[in-house]
């Protein structure tokens, strides 16, 4: 129905919209500027931040103990920021990568020194103090007057008064007690089951004497809570804070010193990115190129429909600049890749959207209530979509750590948002032009007939082909095994390698002479480093593959010859993964946790576990195509596993099952309104044949998007966009020729 001036309205306050969010996306709001998005954090790889390198105090720490202070650290400073990286740097070192920060001594000030934490009873403890007949041990107020010891703490081992150490702790985290009639600041501590076991028994010798357990943190008393009873369980609970801020301070203070090891620190500097600001240049520019494309191909495909979704993808993306800034998120490069995500998902629901309009128009309804009943109609495929999406980032997000939280975060925000934007946004401006009289069918377009695909017929087919790639996935990663000793060319970030600094004398700046060294090192062992300028110091950062000795001399043989600099001022160290066996157990337990809760919420609202199942399945095939990608690439030496190869895993995961419910919310409809003698083949084949130009253009619009970074991109993000370029080929394979004949198959199998 025409209605000049509500028209006129809508359209008015999407202008506005956009304008709005275009002037703070580019200027911000208020003195802080806050929603530019020059002013989005970025993370380590893209535009650097703190590294501080810790050593530890025991001589000749053993590896386990060294893994564990580097899991433990991990966890501690995740709070910090995005993505933190923490690393094994020669035997006794670690190195802590904060990214987005920019102020060495304020991370230092809140990492605090890692000095070890111990639990003692006070009576055992008063003879190793300074002064052992103090009315206080550890002052309420005033941590100037706290109790320090007059011995190193080993001699507390040494003396056996040791109940507990931070080994023993597993979490201290503050909290309230609202239990009695006023609300109390407290500390609550979980022990190992072997520290429990020792605290227990601890705390039993502690009550029987009336005596407190001291709390000893780098040789100061720092707390004396008191006991009345043995503690079993492996909790407690240290009451008496006077606000949550001491109760945090002290829970804090116990984290840091809950390390296995009594770590010092040797150097803390801010670094420059790892893929430098041309990364920054070429990643913005491919994304705006890429949803330009985008705009052009909505409007071309869907028309009039097409130019609400470009309206509205033009402020989701406003939208998304604004949120990340206020969240103070920190952008990584799988963030980059969760955003990509996130933008395909926002122009996959309109195509779903708007190809139910074009149905609704096909069978003859006038031009409202097609709108109304496309809207409708695709509402329970995005919304099950995007909650399967949503499922797995909030695990992904809360089990994670590292890269793989950081790739939750913002997909959780972009999948929100885009789901917004589709449902309510476009639904807006596009009424806003019916309302302007732009009501003529051409404009809109209807849908042809569909032709029906015997897809069941030809499983079989589509399933060789699919075996055909799984099978070079196997193969190429037995070649990799066979030829290297290991399935994948595995970079930096999961063996570790060589770290090389490089400070430059006068008349050599660091800058300049960056794009040198690497073409340098590709020349002489043929790989291309990670190179990293340091902040306020003419310093270069060079990591490669492990290098032998002779290697290393050969490289400051060269810096040496070249840039006219003191050998000594090259420094080599050998650095471990970054990505830890246990962040990598952390991550496929994530995963894992993410797909099962997806099968069950599919297997609910589908009220068929066999879709659930036939998902899965489809989910593991487009990983293995990645993985297929991986091998190859591996095999000729075209392709590194690094970081990104889990950013990439995780997007083709959250990509494929969106495409799958589609198909299957086709389905399931037309189970219900097809007649009950037609048979399950043509049920589903007429299903998936009416999804097929869906799964094609929403595909083609996410491969537009990666592609522009593909060809934008410097030489890293190529080898991020590749693999998922190839995911999502194979995503389109499988959704179309795999997903809905699997379901048949199985249906046809276990039906009864």
């Amino acid at each position: 129905m025409k209605n000049t001036r509500k028209g006129v309205l809508h359209i008015l306050v999407s202008v506005i919209a956009v304008c709005v969010l275009g002037v703070v996306a580019f200027i911000g709001i208020g003195e802080h500027h806050l929603g530019a998005a020059k002013n989005i954090r970025l993370g380590l790889d893209l535009a650097g931040g703190v590294s501080v390198t810790y050593e530890a105090v025991k001589e000749n720490p053993s590896s386990q103990e060294m893994s564990d202070t580097i899991y433990k650290m991990q966890k501690r400073v995740e709070g910090l920021g995005e993505e933190p990286v923490v690393y094994q740097e020669g035997s006794n070192r670690i190195n802590v990568d904060i990214p987005g920060a920019d102020d060495a001594e304020a991370v230092l000030e809140k990492l605090g020194k890692a000095g070890s934490i111990l639990f003692v009873e006070e009576q055992d403890l008063r003879p190793f103090l300074e002064d052992p007949d103090a009315t206080y041990l550890a002052h309420p107020t005033n941590p100037k007057k706290n109790q320090k010891l007059a011995v190193e703490q080993q001699e507390l081992y040494d003396a056996g008064v040791v109940i507990v150490d931070g080994s023993d702790i597993d979490k201290a985290e503050a909290g309230t007690d609202t239990s009695g009639t006023s609300t109390e600041y407290v500390v609550a501590l979980e022990f190992s089951a072997a520290g429990a076991s020792k605290f227990e028994e601890g705390t039993a010798r502690a009550a029987s004497a009336g005596s407190n357990i001291a709390i000893v943190y780098d040789g100061t008393v720092i707390s004396n809570p008191n006991v009345t009873q043995k503690i079993s369980g492996g909790k407690a609970q240290i009451d008496g804070q006077k606000s949550f801020e001491e109760a945090e301070e002290l829970a804090s203070t116990i984290r840091i010193g809950a390390l296995p090891l009594e770590l010092q620190e040797v150097r803390s500097n801010v670094v420059g990115a790892k893929l430098g600001s041309e990364a920054i240049k070429t990643s913005m520019m491919a994304g705006v190129i890429g949803i330009i494309i985008i705009m052009l191909f909505m409007i071309v495909m869907y028309r009039i429909l097409g130019l609400a979704a470009s309206i509205a993808l033009i402020i989701y993306v406003g939208a998304i600049s604004f949120t990340l800034n206020c969240f103070d998120v920190t952008l990584t490069l799988p963030g980059v890749a969760g955003i990509l995500l996130s933008i395909g998902m926002a122009v996959d629901a309109n195509v779903i959207i708007f190809t139910r309009i074009k149905e609704e128009l096909a069978m003859g309804t006038s031009l409202e209530t097609a709108v109304k009943n496309g809207f409708g109609k695709a509402l329970s495929a995005i919304v099950d979509g995007n909650i399967t999406t949503i499922i797995a980032s909030i695990v992904l997000l809360l089990m994670g750590s590292g890269t793989v939280a950081g790739f939750a975060k913002t997909l959780v925000i972009g999948v929100v948002l885009s789901m917004f934007t589709a449902l309510y946004v476009t639904k807006f401006i596009l009424n806003g032009l019916i309302m302007l009289g732009i009501t003529d069918e051409k404009f809109y377009g209807k849908a042809k007939n569909t032709k029906v695909i015997p897809l069941v017929k030809n499983f079989s087919k589509s399933s060789i082909i699919a075996f055909v790639f799984i099978a070079i996935c196997i193969g190429s990663l037995i070649a990799n095994k066979v030829n290297t000793g290991t399935i994948l060319n595995y970079g930096l970030d999961f063996k570790g390698g060589t770290s090389t600094t490089v400070t430059f004398g006068d008349g050599v700046e660091a800058t300049d002479v960056k794009a040198e060294v690497i073409t340098m090192i590709e020349e002489m062992f043929s790989q291309t480093p990670e190179v990293s300028e340091v902040k306020d110091a003419n310093t270069l950062t060079i990591k490669t593959t492990a290098l032998e000795k002779e290697q290393r001399a050969e490289l400051s043989k060269a810096f040496v010859e070249k840039y006219g600099i003191e050998e000594k001022t090259i420094e080599s160290e050998t650095i471990s993964a970054s990505v830890s066996n246990e962040m990598k157990r952390d991550a496929i337990v994530s995963v894992i946790v993410a797909v099962v809760l997806m099968l069950i919420y599919i297997a609910i609202r589908f009220n068929d576990i066999l879709f659930g199942t036939s998902a899965v399945l489809a989910l593991v095939h487009d990983v293995l195509i990645v993985l297929m990608v991986y091998g190859v690439g591996s095999l000729f030496g075209i392709i590194s596993v690094g970081n990104t190869f889990i950013a990439a895993m995780l997007t083709i995961l959250g990509y494929s099952i969106n495409a799958t419910i589609v198909t299957f919310d086709r389905i399931r409809e037309n189970k219900k309104s097809m007649k009950k003698d037609v048979d399950i083949d043509t049920l589903v084949n007429t299903s998936v044949s009416q999804t097929i130009s869906r799964n094609i253009n929403t595909s083609l619009t996410t491969f537009i998007m990666i592609f522009m970074l593909f060809v934008l991109g410097v030489r890293s993000l190529r080898e991020f966009t590749v693999p998922i370029m190839a995911g999502i080929i194979g995503g389109a394979f499988s959704s179309i020729c795999i997903t809905g004949p699997l379901w048949c198959v199985l249906k046809k199998k276990f039906s009864k």
